[in-house]
């Protein structure tokens, strides 16, 4: 009788052993379970999906400040594309500077204005005159806030019998903005100025062609 009463506690010992060891497992195997439903929450999460000419790109969310040099550039880089790549057409040149000065301050807006002023656009369109600039570099300082930037960029003016190219140097500040579909880099160019803005080199158009008859 003892002997089977030492069997059955033996057996219910073994029992709770074995019913510790399914809980223990249990228990662990949820907590990785949880672990991993995190990981992949926030790999969804710093997914971004971008629809671009009828085709779904994937992009990473990223923190700003890991991207701010790179931002920056384009920023500047844009602003500098629509104040000085000109057609010779009064819509075409109110809309582009327009651009440009949705990412500076008012020392853009002076400088457009002295431009106009001047007749500066009026030229441009009576001489059916274009204007192109290639950004060369963009230094940013983003030590220091706000920061400087020092654009260094090149200037074509093409006439109808000539293209002069121009080397232009430019100057300012960045501080950050809201984002909006306007400034989509959050930054705003603040006391912009002009450096060098000089010829150097002149060429004429149609030099050593032959005419086709």
């Amino acid at each position: 009788m003892f002997s089977k009463a030492k069997d059955i506690q033996r057996a219910f010992s073994h029992i709770r052993i074995f019913t510790l060891l399914v809980v223990t497992a249990s228990f662990g195997f949820c907590c990785f379970a949880l672990y991993k439903s995190y990981q992949i929450t926030q790999t969804a999460h710093s997914r971004v999906f971008v629809l671009a000419d009828g085709k779904v790109l994937q992009a990473y969310a990223s923190e700003r400040k890991d991207n701010v040099a790179v931002e920056a550039r384009d920023h500047v880089g844009n602003f500098h594309r629509f104040f000085f790549t000109l057609d010779p057409d009064e819509k075409a040149i109110q809309a582009s500077v327009v651009k440009a000065l949705y990412l500076a301050d008012g020392s853009a807006k002076k400088q457009y204005d002295n431009l106009r002023e001047s007749g500066f656009y009026t030229s441009l369109i009576s001489g059916n005159i274009s204007q192109k600039i290639v950004i060369d570099s963009v230094k940013i300082d983003t030590d220091v806030y706000p920061y400087y930037f020092r654009c260094i960029a090149s200037q074509q003016i093409i006439r109808a019998t000539s293209i002069v190219t121009r080397s232009l140097i430019t100057e300012g500040y960045l501080r950050t903005v809201s984002r909006s579909d306007h400034n989509p880099h959050g930054f705003l160019i603040e006391r912009w100025m002009t450096l060098e803005n000089k010829d150097i080199s002149s060429q004429v158009r149609g030099a050593g062609l032959s005419p086709i008859f």
